[in-house]
């Protein structure tokens, strides 16, 4: 009737972006990639604000279809959803979904579509309360899509692996995680934006993850890596442990690589105030050194620090930290390159593929930082 004819119309108006784009003033955080994505309205967790309105369109590969995951749909009720509302609209076949508000929200948590381009419109009036909405989205090729923010819990007996499809965009939705890619992480914890954390996925990708649950443990240490700093948490009866193959009962991070030389631009030759010499060199760089680290000379631009691991080797990750207490100076921020034969040198670009990758390094002198390589690289030397 004519509800179902607003209805699509509204979706129509919807289809001015291009393929995995938004457009809008009520846009919040959005990562849309042929494969998976989240979406939020602006300010999300937060009020969204009056008289805005977002459309996306969402793009799967041809011949898949898209799943989509309701995260959280807190729009302020109104009769039929006319102030405030969200629609999702398949201009292949004219089919609407919703309008979805609070008083009108989705009837299951999965949507299954069978199109491969959905347009999803939120628009909102004057209003005095409401989240807005969090969505997630997968293809037909990944139907254990995780919502974005649910815990893990029920679940699976202890220490039996088990598989969700973490949606790319994980990383910057709402909500905290307690522990480290080494102990695990407590099950309070936002499934897949621990899984960025511990280094297993690429936000901007996402991907398939295998965990299993462990008993818990009595303190949860915070860290920093992949972009994220995690929270020191209590004991918990359980925790998350991710793997890279399933059942293989063992942290993620593998064995520390061997460095056989230590090469730099430039080195730092201090003299203190008593007049003692103290040489910043480039062997200092190792983590277990005591004391200070390396430094370049001051002053010197485009510094480099350069790991000869002696053969090739399958390098899946980084670990970085500040001089020491004594001296407090550390590298916030880094490119790596990476060669086979000492000569020939290739930026590491990441998953995107698209720009030199920059690394979110330390804040301070005494923490280490993680950052992993997705996908790992194939070297014998770094930079």
């Amino acid at each position: 009737g004519s509800h179902q004819g607003r209805k699509l119309r509204q979706g129509k108006a919807c289809l001015s972006p291009l393929p995995g784009a938004s457009a809008g003033n009520g846009c919040g955080h959005t990562l849309l990639t042929p494969h998976s994505g989240t979406l939020s309205s602006k300010n999300y967790p937060g009020t969204y604000p009056n008289h805005t309105m977002c459309c996306w369109r969402l793009q799967a590969p041809p011949g898949t279809s898209l799943l989509l995951a309701f995260g959280d749909v807190d729009l302020e009720p109104s009769e039929h959803c006319a102030h405030s509302s969200l629609l999702l609209a398949d201009p292949q076949t004219g089919t609407a979904y919703g309008p979805y508000c609070r008083n009108s929200i989705p009837s299951a948590p999965l949507l299954v579509t069978n199109s491969s381009t959905v347009t999803v419109l939120f628009n909102s009036t004057s209003h005095r309360s409401g989240r807005g909405l969090l969505l997630s989205y997968a293809t037909s090729q990944h139907p254990g899509t995780h919502y974005t923010q649910e815990h893990v819990s029920p679940g699976p007996p202890l220490t039996m692996c088990f598989s969700v499809y973490c949606p790319a965009g994980c990383k910057d939705i709402h909500g905290d995680i307690w522990g480290n890619p080494s102990q695990g992480y407590r099950d309070t914890s936002v499934l897949c934006k621990a899984a960025v954390h511990a280094g297993v996925i690429a936000d901007e990708l996402g991907g398939q993850v295998t965990l299993s649950r462990e008993k818990g443990i009595t303190l949860y240490e915070s860290a920093f890596a992949n972009g994220l700093r995690s929270k020191r948490g209590s004991l918990s009866e359980k925790r998350l442990v991710f793997h890279k193959v399933c059942c293989l009962l063992s942290p993620v991070c593998d064995d520390v690589l061997e460095v056989v030389a230590f090469n730099a631009s430039s080195w730092w030759h201090e003299v203190d105030v008593l007049g003692q010499d103290r040489a910043w060199v480039a062997e200092r760089a190792a983590l277990s050194s005591t004391g200070h680290s390396w430094a370049a000379e001051p002053g010197a631009e485009a510094a480099w620090l350069e790991l000869d691991l002696g053969t090739r080797r399958n390098v899946t990750g980084i670990i970085t930290k500040g001089s020491s207490e004594q001296h407090d100076y550390y590298v916030t921020s880094y490119h790596v390159s990476s060669s086979r034969d000492g000569k020939n040198w290739r930026p590491y670009r990441g998953s995107s593929g698209q720009e030199d990758k920059v690394f979110e390094g330390n804040a301070d002198s005494q923490g280490e930082v993680s950052n992993a390589f997705i996908p790992p690289m194939v070297a014998r030397y770094i930079r």
